[in-house]
């Protein structure tokens, strides 16, 4: 972040608020990003592991429907720690973008794959490896190369959403979670027999893992990263190379500004 945009954003912050590139701090981040993550996944994958050990009480649209729940309530309750991007296309996306600084993406990827891995350890200590783990997996007649379009296309549509509704031309601030959970559940609702809907490698990759089939994980890496390289390009089209203050301070975080108006600093208090 530049030093511009640090003051215009946070004024007279303490030092790890107004500089988000000061790792010193990052530990709060990448927890929120895990946690995250982690609350994601159970519901995500648990869906799948309850509905199986429930002999079909879940059903499909509560599935997917839940999932998109989460992540608004996730996106409301830590994403002024982190930006509560819970997903690593996500990242890079903001990244690409100029929004976000790369330096910070490696950390939040493990972070997210750390809190998808602990989801999914959480769901076999439960119930096993009921439904695979929640597994995500090509639907019944379905082609691997379908399945990979289709999660391109969805991806496309979820990081589209995000990054629209975090620029400051159009930023709507905490009515953001509800457009990404209701697209969350659009994409379900029509699209989860083909491909299950993923849009998020690390919620495809955690149960596999354990379930140790990975013939499939190919799409569920590819299809979301092409996805989110075709909707950053679009972005581009519509709003410029990026670079926009509101957009990062979405991307990064906003909790020094509550921090700050909580317990002022010494210059403030002197004014």
């Amino acid at each position: 972040m530049s030093p511009a945009l640090g003051r215009a954003l946070h004024g007279h912050a303490p030092p790890w608020v107004k500089d988000f590139d000061d790792l010193a701090y990052e530990w709060r981040r990448l927890f929120a990003e895990f946690v995250g993550t982690f609350l994601l996944v159970v519901v995500a994958a648990g869906a799948g592991v309850i509905d199986a050990t429930s002999h079909g009480m879940i059903g499909r649209v509560p599935s997917v429907v839940a999932p998109a729940l989460m992540v608004m309530a996730v996106i409301l309750s830590v994403g002024a720690v982190s930006g509560a991007h819970l997903n690593p296309v996500v990242s890079v996306a903001f990244a690409l973008r100029r929004e976000f600084p790369w330096k910070r993406i490696a950390g939040y990827v493990l972070a997210q794959m750390a809190g998808a891995v602990a989801a999914v350890l959480t769901l076999w200590a439960m119930f096993g490896k009921a439904g695979s783990l929640g597994a995500n997996l090509p639907g019944a007649h379905t082609s691997d190369l379908r399945a990979m379009v289709m999660e391109i296309l969805l991806t496309f549509g979820l990081v589209t959403t995000i990054l629209g509704t975090a620029s400051g031309a159009q930023n709507v601030g905490p009515l953001s979670a509800l457009a990404v959970a209701g697209y969350i559940a659009l994409a379900g609702l029509w699209s989860s027999p083909v491909s299950g809907a993923s849009m998020n490698p690390v919620r495809s990759l955690a149960p596999d893992l354990f379930n140790g089939r990975i013939g499939s994980v190919w799409i569920y890496l590819a299809g979301p990263t092409v996805g989110m390289l075709v909707a950053v390009a679009v972005a581009w089209v519509l709003r410029g190379p990026g670079g926009d203050a509101t957009a990062a301070h979405a991307a990064q975080g906003s909790l020094g500004v509550l921090f700050v108006h909580e317990h002022p600093s010494t210059h403030d208090r002197n004014e």
